[in-house]
């Protein structure tokens, strides 16, 4: 068995967990071995960094200190959980990654895509997923779906202003249109079902 590695991307909302175990549940049924995990998160580490991250105040951290706390999080996460794990042969399924890091402290927040890559390159060696699914839903539909999740607060990122999840979508877009052969859009406006249905034709070259 070949290790693959696969992310799902979106803005707030958009179904990225829900579709993460879906999808994962649906490969373990077909005897891929499958590993679930997270960004920021994902090993002891980043876990720690992913409680600086998300909590707190918008203006805790300037664009500039998120990318590095997010590259050092992606860093360990890579070195002790991913690469063993597509090592060892199994699907990495990912709930974000890097792309994650260029929408949201590059296009958005205005630091250029080149040193984002570099600090990827540096921390995580430039590890990119096989494949990356960018979970598309309008912008006010996925602010209400997070809303709706059991009263949870909304963390530093998913709090900001409707203007800036908007330009995040536009970020993602930019990639798949330049990188179709890694990062496919996915209309996650549909059924759940649905949804993983489209997922899974989007891997039908990578599945053995």
């Amino acid at each position: 068995m070949i290790g693959r590695f696969i992310s799902l991307e979106g803005g707030e909302g958009a179904g990225k967990s829900t579709q993460v175990r879906a999808l994962a549940a649906v490969l373990e049924a077909r005897g891929v071995p499958v590993l679930v995990t997270r960004e920021p998160g994902g090993s002891e580490g980043a876990e720690a960094i992913r409680t600086l991250l998300m909590e707190g105040a918008v203006a805790r951290w300037s664009a500039h200190s998120e990318a590095l706390l997010f590259a050092a999080a992606r860093a360990d996460h890579v070195e002790k959980t991913i690469r063993p794990a597509l090592g060892a042969g199994s699907w990495v399924i990912c709930d974000r990654f890097v792309d994650s890091s260029r929408a949201y402290q590059g296009v958005v927040e205005g630091i250029d895509d080149a040193a984002v890559l570099a600090l990827h390159a540096f921390g995580s060696r430039g590890l990119l997923p096989d494949r990356t699914f960018v979970l598309e839903v309008p912008v006010e539909q996925g602010r209400a779906r997070a809303e709706g999740r059991d009263g949870a607060a909304a963390d530093r990122f998913a709090a900001r202003s409707d203007a800036f999840h908007e330009d995040v979508a536009g970020a993602f877009r930019g990639y798949a249109a330049r990188e179709p052969e890694r990062v496919r859009l996915i209309d996650a406006s549909a059924s759940a079902e649905t949804v993983t249905s489209a997922l899974l034709a989007g891997l039908a070259d990578l599945l053995p």
